[in-house]
């Protein structure tokens, strides 16, 4: 009887490709993956550490694993172990701490673990190390595949543990990119984002690559009917990448993270551009790809930061009129910088700033999706439940350009991508009808 594993993904996309990985290598190895709440051999959290919170959500999700399997392996992965591992350890609920670092053999070292402690002797062979692709999405059942196209930060923010957990910039090669992408397709699925931790320096370590070139290359050499990138920095933006998006299969979506609206604290971020630059970048993707849909982070209480600085972001925030900004109150973590200045920012304080960036940030998006309304958009259709008349199925999809839809129909829309007219805001998503009924 084959091996069950449950694979519980936290923080970035990032770590969803590199989940997307693991659950092909447990498929080599003849495991088969069933739901984080069910009865499983080997369970992994795929961790992330980018914030205290995330560190206290993988703490309660080991815990609440070994609560729900007391006989299971339970692994923490990732950035949390590659960040504290001897913490990890001393959790009797963990079974094995696999860093990033450590990762690609993750399921090996699993398996040998599970088999010594149930005293055999592993018969079948061990999954072999996939760095990079990432054609396993199917194995997670996700619609949209997860593409890492390259791993590593060198900005070394002042805030930003990231580069101590993932490392040094390197590239994932072209070709390698362009054949998972190529596996994607033949898998049926429709849309592929590619990810990664500073996608705006690809190819850097590479000859004669660049992500305009590799984005051309994916765009001549598949079939692939949706391609997204999910993140870019302000100064990465140029007229010559943008002119890519002429092409319909490139998703008028562009995730720019702003961090403050405040130069002054942008400069002790150590981030590489300024409010102006930011701008300029955002007024260039909406001259340039119409409808576009452009979100944000931002951090509020960073070290430092005083009322007159986060007037600052919350008018700039307000200037821009964001799709969507996920708002992060700052957190202190060791090995940064910024951990160790004196000028940290009370927490109730940083509480109150969040709400009020919130609020602002709520108005965009309203905004947004109130423009939107009476458009037909693109429609990926993922997942679907009994509508609340029960003639029909309420279906969930996302457009083009990262808007959340409902629609009702009793067509089966499974992995599709349909027109769908715009109706109105419902919740968090626009509620839709088809355009072929």
């Amino acid at each position: 009887m084959p091996g069950t594993v449950a694979i519980e993904t936290h923080g970035c996309k990032l770590n969803q490709a590199d989940s997307a990985v693991l659950a092909r290598q447990f498929a080599q190895a003849g495991y088969r993956l069933v739901d984080a709440n069910a009865d499983a051999d080997i369970i992994i959290v795929n961790t992330c550490t980018v914030t205290a919170t995330a560190d206290a959500k993988a703490r309660h999700a080991l815990r609440a694993a070994r609560r729900a399997n007391p006989d299971a392996l339970v692994v923490a992965a990732g950035c949390y172990p590659q960040r504290a591992a001897e913490e990890l350890r001393r959790m009797a609920e963990v079974s094995l701490v696999v860093g990033n670092q450590e990762k690609p053999e993750l399921a090996g070292l699993a398996i040998t673990e599970l088999t010594r402690r149930n005293g055999k002797r592993t018969l079948s062979p061990l999954p072999q190390p996939i760095e990079g692709e990432s054609s396993s999405a199917g194995i997670l059942r996700r619609s949209r595949a997860m593409v890492k196209i390259q791993e590593g930060c060198d900005q070394v923010c002042a805030y930003c543990i990231v580069p101590k957990v993932r490392g040094r910039e390197r590239s994932i090669p072209a070709d390698e990119l362009v054949a998972a992408i190529n596996r994607h397709v033949a898998d049926g699925f429709k849309e592929a984002a590619l990810t990664g931790t500073q996608l705006g320096t690809y190819g850097f370590d590479l000859d004669n690559l660049d992500l305009t070139r590799l984005l051309a290359r994916i765009l001549a050499e598949t079939d692939l009917p949706r391609l997204r990138v999910s993140s870019l920095q302000a100064h990465e933006i140029s007229p010559g990448l943008l002119e890519l998006w002429h092409d319909p299969r490139l998703c008028p979506h562009f995730h720019v993270p702003l961090q403050s609206g405040c130069d002054t604290t942008l400069r002790a971020m150590r981030r590489r551009y300024d409010c102006d630059t930011y701008r300029r970048a955002v007024s260039l993707i909406r001259d340039r790809v119409p409808n576009a849909a452009i979100t944000a982070d931002v951090i509020v209480g960073f070290p430092g930061e005083d009322a007159g600085a986060h007037g600052a972001s919350l008018a700039l925030v307000a200037e821009m009129r964001f799709a969507d900004v996920h708002v992060f109150p700052y957190s202190q973590r060791p090995g940064t910088t910024a951990n160790y200045l004196s000028s940290q920012v009370d927490a109730a304080e940083k509480r109150r700033r969040a709400t009020e960036m919130s609020a602002v940030a709520e108005e965009g998006f309203a905004d947004y999706r109130n423009r939107l309304a009476g458009q037909t958009r693109p429609v990926l259709w993922e997942t679907n439940r009994p509508a609340s008349n029960g003639a029909a199925m309420r279906w969930s999809g996302l457009t083009d350009n990262y808007v959340r839809v409902a629609a009702e129909t009793s067509l089966d829309l499974a992995n599709r991508i349909t027109p769908a007219r715009l109706i109105r805001p419902e919740g968090k998503a626009m509620l839709a009808t088809l355009d072929a009924e």
